[in-house]
């Protein structure tokens, strides 16, 4: 999910009309014209290493932000319950393309009126939070915490580090922790390889946990 970014061939980036990324048309028009250097073309290692160890404990996922969805699809062919959303018309177009007799999985939806069908065990965060400006970053935050029941867990792929435009929108870690740990508790964190170039080397998968709605003081 990158703005324009210097192409690494002779090939010149297209020039886009919509630069707000809040916007469903600034998506749109990127996926109409297949400039997606976001996107894998593929399921991350760490992903499936993430969704094998814990088929047994979580049986639902929501995946907000799903592009082409090819997680969406590995999940369903991995019989978990998958819901994945994209607000963009065009990306939607795409997810349910590469789905093919699994399009009742996808949906358009804006993320932060959404409300899934089932209660889901996992947010599986994938470039979505490097998506939005800044400014709903917090918005992010209380709307994760709101779709999971305490214990249930956010976990995937987090870009660390400031970016002075974007998307994508780096966050500093420090920053993170800031915007969620109201909510959750980090459980897991660890390298990962693999990743596209967009991402490389500033990608870490965590896992956090919902914590539970009231706590109670220490004594």
């Amino acid at each position: 999910m990158v703005d324009d970014p210097k192409p690494a061939g002779p090939a010149a980036a297209p020039v886009f009309n919509t630069r707000d990324a809040n916007s469903p048309e600034f998506w749109d028009e990127r996926f109409d014209r297949r400039f997606m250097p976001w996107d894998q073309a593929g399921v991350p290692e760490a992903f499936m290493a993430f969704a094998l160890e814990h088929r047994k404990t979580l049986g639902s996922v929501l995946v907000p932000g799903c592009g082409s969805a090819y997680e969406a699809l590995w999940l369903t062919q991995e019989n978990w319950q998958v819901k994945a959303i994209d607000f963009s018309p065009s990306a939607v177009a795409a997810a349910r393309q590469q789905l093919g007799g699994h399009v009742d999985v996808v949906e358009q939806a804006d993320f932060f009126a959404y409300q899934p069908p089932f209660e889901p065990d996992w947010i599986y965060e994938r470039a979505f939070l490097c998506a939005l400006p800044r400014e709903r970053w917090p918005d992010y935050a209380t709307r994760m915490a709101a779709l999971l029941r305490p214990g249930a867990l956010l976990a995937g792929f987090y870009f660390l580090g400031a970016t002075p435009k974007g998307p994508p929108f780096g966050i500093e870690r420090d920053a993170l922790d800031a915007l969620l740990t109201p909510h959750f508790e980090l459980v897991e964190e660890h390298d990962v390889t693999g990743s596209i170039s967009v991402f490389a080397g500033r990608e870490r998968w965590l896992t956090w946990r919902r914590r539970p709605e009231f706590e109670l003081p220490a004594l």
